[in-house]
């Protein structure tokens, strides 16, 4: 055990060198890239408008803190740093001349961040109350999808994404607390709990595209309702435990990115 967490203490080490050491590798890079400050800020709720095709990445209103995350892979609450990592938000337009996979434009994020905001990091193990997503015994009741293929039928909560990418939407549902006025929107009390990490465990590879029924409920938090559908209608289920989790350091950062 102490050999294999070792191990991925080193992998996570190798996976978060500092952004200055990719700017001087060969990684691949985006040909165009406009990034600017957002004059008009959202607010937490709004931070993962990112969006991808073959030769184009684009974020709407993202903090610094959900760009670091989505350029290393892992979850808001692996990366720590100053409080404004939340606060401040941006607009990003890149383009790539040729085909590039997800993996790929990481990558070629990972440069922008270091050289549009000079971002410094450095990676450690924390232990930490963590859900992990896995496969329930039943098998999974879900299939990937052809990338860039027809959405799923309507109705219900819609998801289209990876499985590290579902992690992600459950931790933040998972901070939903239980409603209590059922005239409030539903969106009032988003991300207003602590989140926690949800680490996928599936090993479920590919593009996933389905809905699930999930509906808030009086005097329910919303990790009991997701806890209830996920095994029924995806065939994956949730566990808890404390476990050493690899965090990504922001050591230094510019919140203003240089100009275009």
């Amino acid at each position: 055990m102490l050999g294999n967490m070792r191990a991925l203490f080193l992998v996570a080490c190798l996976a978060f060198t500092s952004s200055t050491a990719f700017a001087q590798s060969s990684a691949p890079a985006f040909d165009v890239v406009s990034v600017k400050p957002c004059k008009n800020l959202a607010g937490p709720d709004y931070n993962n408008q990112l969006t991808y095709s073959p030769t184009e990445f684009t974020a709407r209103n993202a903090t610094l803190r959900r760009l670091t995350a989505e350029a290393y892979g892992v979850q808001l609450d692996q990366v720590s740093g100053p409080n404004w990592l939340d606060q401040n938000e941006y607009d990003i337009d890149a383009r790539v001349s040729g085909a590039s996979t997800k993996k790929q434009m990481a990558e070629m994020l990972r440069g922008v961040l270091s050289e549009r905001f000079n971002l410094v990091t450095h990676a450690e193990m924390r232990e930490m109350r963590v859900y992990e997503l896995i496969v329930a015994s039943t098998g999974p009741k879900i299939r990937p999808v052809a990338e860039g293929g027809p959405a799923g039928p309507p109705g219900g909560f819609h998801f289209r994404g990876d499985m590290r990418q579902f992690a992600d939407l459950l931790a933040l549902q998972f901070s939903i607390p239980a409603a209590e006025n059922p005239s409030e929107p539903s969106r009032a009390s988003l991300a207003s709990g602590s989140q926690v990490p949800v680490i996928d465990k599936t090993g479920l590879d590919g593009v996933y595209d389905f809905n699930v029924d999930v509906h808030p409920e009086l005097g329910t938090e919303m990790f009991v309702s997701w806890q209830r559908a996920l095994p029924d209608q995806l065939g994956l289920r949730i566990v808890s435990r404390k476990e050493n989790v690899a965090v990504l350091v922001v050591d230094s950062a510019a919140r203003v990115p240089t100009a275009n």
